[in-house]
């Protein structure tokens, strides 16, 4: 049995790490309403690219660096980014042969349960669910699907990620 050397590691990290950034990056606040999900996108598309290499664990990782980074309710984020990379590692053989149009629409899905998860939460510990608002970084994230997909890919194939 021959093992198979992972190349490449340094490239999820560091589209992780760009998410990360991009979530603390300081908007206006009338822009702040329309900020993607930007680690939920890495996730997803890692997860369908590479299952067996970016998984639940790494979800869950994320979703508790995510917490640090926005300071929420530690465990918040970590519980619906795991659940975003469970259901994308059930369901990414079938979505990888989508078009781009219909993973748009499966990335809105997920990402809007990963609000929904997170509203939920919020509503447990008494915080006021806000105004219907809340729910565009959903539409935002499923817009710019397409890009990331396109730009995450091309990276994974320029430095050959396996």
């Amino acid at each position: 049995m021959t093992l198979m050397r992972h190349h490449g590691s340094w490239v999820i990290w560091a589209s992780f790490i760009v998410a990360l950034t991009l979530t603390m990056l300081p908007l206006p606040h009338w822009a702040e309403l329309f900020r993607p999900e930007w680690v939920a996108l890495a996730l997803i598309y890692w997860c369908m690219a590479l299952p067996e290499r970016v998984g639940v664990g790494v979800g869950w990782s994320m979703g508790i660096l995510l917490d640090v980074v926005k300071g929420t309710l530690l465990g918040q984020n970590a519980l619906a980014l795991t659940l975003i990379a469970y259901l994308t590692l059930r369901l990414h053989q079938r979505v990888r042969v989508f078009p781009l149009w219909q993973q748009a629409l499966f990335v809105f899905i997920l990402v809007a349960l990963d609000q929904m998860l997170v509203l939920w939460i919020k509503g447990i510990i008494g915080q006021p669910p806000g105004t219907w608002l809340y729910w565009l970084p959903s539409l935002t994230s499923m817009l710019l699907w397409p890009w990331v997909f396109l730009i995450l890919r091309d990276m994974r194939r320029q430095f050959q990620v396996r």
